[in-house]
């Protein structure tokens, strides 16, 4: 079975067509859903940020450093660091 070089040339042809649509596909649907795709990898990356801290946001998402109510006027005996909201 004897090969022609046009038939190889036609092969070549198709398949650096058909690489080209792709090519074009792929980036005409990221340039059309560019805003979804970012929106997407943003929400991933908070995710992942904030996954790894569990409840230390709290459920209304704000960090609070005031000590709880009940420990804050209470002594402690030993080594103990200042509250947060008072002088040094």
């Amino acid at each position: 079975m004897k090969f022609k070089f046009n038939d190889i040339a036609n092969a070549i042809s198709v398949v650096s067509g058909v690489s080209l649509a792709g090519i074009i596909g792929v980036g005409t649907y990221i340039f059309v859903n560019k805003d979804a795709i970012i929106d997407d990898i943003k929400d991933a990356a908070i995710e992942s940020v904030t996954g790894g801290m569990g409840g230390a946001l709290g459920g209304a998402g704000a960090l609070d450093l005031a000590p709880p109510a009940d420990q804050a006027s209470a002594p402690s005996a030993g080594f103990s660091l200042p509250a947060p909201n008072s002088p040094l």
